[in-house]
């Protein structure tokens, strides 16, 4: 299995911001193909039922000759990994992780703002050079 580019930076990313890893990779069915998806996180919440929250990340780097190519395919993974997410661990969340470079020119367009809205696709936006998370969008 191929990891990004950005993989281990991220992982790290995560566990500066008080993520512990529970998964590298989190391994999931795709009906009746094994998928993926490329970090499984939790991360104790204080409440009153000291619940526990739960992440899976794909990693992308968004390194290819065109944008928009690399967003149609981080996206078509996104909702295949949703969904099977969404069979078996519905109280996981699923984000995509994109390098903060990638995020300010490309969603600088209203359009893809949108489209990241209604598919409901949460980001983690990474820093490239330290292993720094930027953003979460919810």
């Amino acid at each position: 299995m191929a990891r990004d580019k950005y993989h281990e930076l991220v992982k790290a990313s995560l566990e500066n911001d008080g993520w512990s890893i529970t998964h590298d990779p989190f391994k999931i069915m795709l009906g009746k193909r094994r998928g993926y998806i490329d970090l499984g996180a939790e991360k104790g919440i204080i409440a009153a039922e000291k619940e526990t929250e739960k992440i899976a990340v794909e990693v992308k780097s968004f390194l290819g000759s065109s944008d928009l190519d690399d967003f149609e395919d981080a996206l078509g993974q996104f909702l295949i990994y949703w969904k099977a997410l969404k069979m078996k661990e519905p109280d996981r969340v699923l984000y995509l992780a994109v390098p903060s470079g990638f995020y300010e020119r490309f969603f600088d367009d209203v359009f893809f703002i949108e489209t990241a809205k209604d598919f409901d696709v949460k980001m983690i936006v990474y820093n490239e050079d330290k292993p720094q998370i930027e953003q979460w969008i919810k």
